[in-house]
């Protein structure tokens, strides 16, 4: 029997698509956007230490957390009822979180934006499944959103910046207010509502599995990263491996489980699932040394550093959309591959990097790897929401941005400490004798910055110098560690997906039937 053509997008679709992309980008800006707002925090709310490390993670945290119990609730109440729903939790916890007066109240509102992320992240790209039959415009459709969300987390900086040189702190979260109800307007009349025709019941059980699996792994590695080994953090990690292996079972004995074992099974979905997570690991463990880099080596201020930062988009947005168009002609294994390859590539430029290097040198290196990632990353993305069935697209979206999750903390978890360990190592041979504070010079750059002001000029250049190459050093050594988990990201990508990431004719719809098993309304 010859395939039906699947129905192509129109204007409503693509239009719809742009609201969409609203969320996303304030979502994934939210992880970010506190950065250079926090020592104003801490002026007006005096938190404690504690506390203020709650602030800046709470939202991260909570987001993991509820990303697959959202994308299971929006299969089954519909996803743009969620969407709505996140819109109107997001907007009114953002208002709570400019007016906060206590720390202790924005460490709960920043909770609540967490809750309201959640239910906005995978929503997007699972109506993205269901808003594009045809192959073509799904690429384009999820290049876009690869592309708007790992922008997101780039720009929070600036757009932080820019609201302080004229506003009180609160204005990093009033932004969000204007989008919030754009979406309000708009959704209800773009984006029908997608549900699954199945009337499945939500496990409240799984769900707070997976919410304690989920919080208790990424808190414990984010504290590994910060801290070192410690016995609370391994615990945690410990503890939450055991409910993560319960949550497991109990999908195996549901009829209706919360994520589909055996879609993550399939080499078309929990392939691109590693994939993604690798990529993470690579992205988040270097940006953290990137930013030291240009704010602490190079002296520029925390607003010029966070505008060069964003150079690398470009790599982004060339790469991303050549990524996909290759795709349509070979197969999409050896194309991420190649852009996993070309990322590696990056990475060793990286190593490259001096203390006195130009500039240009460091973000044409992160220009290199950024669009690599990016272009492997989309393709990832959309093989396997390919590979879900429609009424499943919430769930696997959810799984899809959990594993990215994971994967962004441990490579800050095991790059950071890579980078901790070459600094420390090369800050006890350099350090001269009788420098005092010395323990938190040999720890961190920052510690070193803080000491050498209260030095005199000559000692202080000394052990500016001295920390400055530490760094730098340890950064090549990271970037070395982000390279051979590239390349080895690019070797499975060609030997397990080869063949699965075959582009289908776009008049073949196998893997995505046309919305009969949904209810749109």
């Amino acid at each position: 029997m010859e395939n039906t053509p699947a129905p192509r997008a129109g204007r409503k679709e693509w239009t719809a698509l742009g609201v969409l992309m609203l969320p996303l980008l304030l979502v994934s800006m939210d992880v970010s956007v506190l950065y250079f707002a926090i020592p104003y925090v801490s002026q007006d709310l005096e938190p404690s230490a504690t506390q203020q490390l709650w602030i800046l993670d709470m939202y991260g945290f909570v987001l993991a957390g509820l990303l697959i119990t959202m994308g299971a609730l929006g299969d089954r109440i519909g996803r743009r009822a969620l969407v709505l729903a996140g819109a109107v939790l997001f907007g009114t916890a953002s208002v709570a979180a400019a007016y906060a007066h206590t720390a202790e109240l924005l460490i709960a509102v920043r909770a609540l934006l967490g809750l309201g992320g959640a239910a906005l992240m995978p929503s997007t790209l699972a109506l993205i499944r269901n808003l594009f039959h045809d192959g073509k415009q799904r690429g384009k459709a999820v290049t876009l959103w690869t592309t708007v969300m790992t922008t997101g987390i780039s720009l929070g900086p600036v757009v932080s910046g820019l609201l302080l040189e004229h506003f009180w702190w609160g204005a990093v979260f009033l932004i969000n207010l204007p989008a919030m109800v754009l979406l309000l307007v708009l959704v209800p009349f773009l984006v029908p509502e997608f549900r699954s025709a199945k009337r499945e019941r939500f496990d409240l059980p799984s769900a707070m599995l997976s919410l304690g699996a989920v919080l208790l792994v990424i808190y414990g590695i984010k504290e590994w990263a910060r801290h070192g080994y410690e016995p609370l953090p391994a615990l945690a990690i410990g503890v939450g491996l055991v409910l993560a292996f319960v949550f497991v079972r109990r999908q195996k004995r549901l009829a209706h489980p919360m994520v589909d074992l055996g879609l993550l099974g399939r080499r078309t979905f929990g392939g691109p699932v590693f994939a993604n997570l690798l990529a993470m690991f690579a992205t988040v463990g270097m940006a953290v040394f990137l930013t030291q880099y240009l704010q602490s080596v190079l002296g520029l201020s925390p607003f010029s550093a966070a505008l060069w930062s964003l150079v690398p988009a470009a790599g982004v947005a060339v790469m991303a959309p050549a990524g996909a168009a290759l795709a349509q002609r070979v197969d999409r294994a050896y194309v991420m591959g190649g852009g996993f390859l070309l990322s590696a590539c990056g990475f060793l430029w990286l190593t490259q990097v001096r203390p006195d290097s130009a500039l240009w040198f460091t973000l044409a290196g992160a220009s290199l790897y950024a669009g690599g990632l990016v272009a492997a990353m989309t393709l990832a993305n959309e093989l396997a929401l390919g590979a879900a069935p429609p009424e499943r697209a919430g769930s696997a979206a959810a799984v899809l941005e959990s594993g990215q999750e994971l994967g962004g903390a441990l490579g800050m978890a095991i790059l950071g400490s890579i980078g901790a360990a070459v600094y420390s190592r090369d800050m006890t041979d350099a350090l001269p004798s009788g420098v005092p504070q010395a323990e938190a010079v040999r720890e961190t750059l920052g510690g070193a910055t803080a000491a050498a002001a209260q030095l005199p000029d000559e000692t202080a250049a000394a052990v500016l110098a001295a920390a400055r190459d530490a760094f730098t050093h340890g950064m090549s050594f990271a970037a070395v560690g982000a390279a051979v988990v590239m390349a080895a990201a690019g070797l499975f990508s060609v030997t397990w997906l080869r063949g699965a990431g075959k582009t289908k004719h776009p008049t073949e719809t196998p893997a995505d039937p046309l919305p009969a098993p949904l209810t749109p309304r």
